[in-house]
């Protein structure tokens, strides 16, 4: 059912993310008059606060996270807000927030940012205050469980009051402006889709690195780890972008159903696939840093890197690797994802003692959005041997091509289509269920194995093992 809400309201609204990501996208939306004028905010936590209080609550945090914004846009922003009090374990409380939402013939949109643990009770209270009807859908932060079989059951939760069409289970990587241009890269353009396969492509590594260590989300991350954390969505997600066929058209169906095939094609890892991690302390930018035990109080053996070698068996991408690698307290902040082509067949140029390398497509994703194809080209200039050749990249920075339109949170796009209804930047549940299921095959494998992570000094490209996880194919990390 189609239908733009008139009514957003906020679980968490107090939290981390709504002061970060959730008030300034909000914001900016209404500043460029991209939400109608009749849309309210509702946002509702556990702290005691009422309207008045709430907007100033907004106003701190829109001045810390937005510096620049001009403080008219956000005094004609605040008055939609409003706030109710609530506990999601009382059940009492939703009457109090339904009366506070009014009508919601026009329709509402949910933004459930809160424990996965408070999700069960959350939705049971909104079905008995009549909040879960037809013009009612709703959005899921992650983590949406920790396996398949938690998943499975905070899904089938929300099911009970949600049909898989008003469902909208947020991946805010799918909200980057560039992740949503490797879909364009790939299917606005001929160049590339006729060698997007295993005929033509040698490998293709994606790499998401991190320079912080834990921060505020230490009881998260230690039962978590990299695995679950950023390989399970993020880079799943990626993978699935970069590999999948293209769909028939740009619809949320035909999307999503091309990325589940990937997912399901992805081939068990073996144990020397994989490489895990753990930082100890060293240097991020000349300062020293503590190592995670020091920063978690206590001994664990929670991966704080991983390195994969991954497979999608089917007839596009058999014998392709992926190389996957994430972590934390690396040298540098960066999301990319390189595709390798192979080696040119035949070099007219090797009797003249010039050398060639493979071409590479590099897509920046963070913390700059480019595009870079690195081609040979001859290098100017008179030789004695006729010929010198170099790669090259030719670039394309985002913010350079397109200098008009403002750099936006990805949660303004995910915010947007949610209020509106479009799923095709979300993640559908057997999605969901597809990479839990890989993911679980790897914790087992490990489990089996009884494999803990390898140290690395912080300020480093994780263990000297997942370099060798590379290298022993003849392949080198983009660095």
């Amino acid at each position: 059912m189609t239908f733009t809400a008139d009514r957003l309201l906020l679980f968490g609204a107090t939290g981390d993310l709504a002061q970060r990501m959730l008030l300034p996208s909000l914001c900016a939306l209404h500043d460029d008059k991209l939400i109608a004028p009749e849309l309210k905010i509702i946002g509702t936590a556990r702290s005691d606060y009422d309207d008045d209080s709430y907007r100033s609550f907004a106003r701190e945090a829109l001045n810390k996270h937005l510096p620049d914004f001009r403080k008219a846009a956000i005094d004609s922003f605040l008055p939609r807000l409003s706030y109710q009090t609530l506990d999601a374990n009382e059940a009492d409380h939703f009457a109090d927030l339904s009366d506070e939402i009014g009508t919601i013939d026009k329709g509402m949109a949910i933004f459930l940012s809160t424990a996965p643990s408070l999700f069960e009770p959350t939705i049971a209270g909104l079905t008995q205050a009549g909040l879960t009807g037809d013009k009612v859908r709703i959005g899921l932060e992650k983590p949406l469980g920790d396996s398949l079989a938690s998943s499975r059951e905070i899904n089938d939760a929300v099911a009970r009051a949600f049909p898989e069409d008003r469902i909208f289970r947020i991946d805010h990587y799918l909200g980057k402006e560039t992740v949503q241009n490797l879909l364009a890269l790939r299917f606005a353009n001929i160049l590339f889709e006729p060698l997007w396969n295993a005929a033509h492509i040698d490998h293709v590594q994606i790499t998401i690195a991190e320079t912080v260590g834990l921060e505020s989300r230490v009881s998260y991350y230690d039962g978590a780890g990299a695995l679950r954390d950023m390989v399970q969505n993020h880079m799943l997600q990626l993978l699935a972008l970069v590999a999948m066929e293209p769909p028939a058209n740009y619809d949320a169906t035909a999307i999503r159903d091309e990325k589940v095939k990937v997912l399901r094609a992805l081939r068990p890892i073996h144990l020397n696939e994989s490489v895990t991690g753990q930082y100890r302390k060293g240097a991020i930018d000349g300062q020293p840093v503590p190592g995670y035990d020091d920063e978690l109080g206590k001994d664990s053996d929670t991966e704080t890197f991983v390195a994969l070698k991954a497979h999608v068996d089917n007839w596009r991408w058999k014998g392709v690797p992926f190389y996957l690698r994430t972590g934390k307290r690396l040298p540098e902040r960066k999301t990319e994802i390189v595709v390798n082509f192979r080696c040119i067949p035949h070099s007219i140029f090797a009797s003249r003692g010039a050398k060639t390398q493979p071409n590479a497509l590099v897509i920046g994703i963070q913390p700059e959005e480019n595009v870079q194809l690195q081609l040979m080209s001859k290098v100017p200039g008179l030789d004695r041997e006729g010929i010198r050749l170099r790669a090259v990249p030719l670039n394309i920075t985002m913010p350079d091509a397109f200098a008009g339109p403002k750099k936006r949170i990805a949660y303004e796009r995910l915010l947007l289509d949610l209020i509106e209804g479009d799923q095709t930047l979300f993640v559908r549940r057997d999605e969901v269920e597809a990479q839990w299921n890989w993911i679980d095959e790897v914790r087992a494998t490990w489990a089996e194995h009884s494999h803990k992570p390898k140290p690395y000094s912080a300020g480093n490209w994780g263990p000297s093992a997942a370099i060798a996880l590379a290298e022993r194919d003849g392949v080198t990390w983009h660095d």
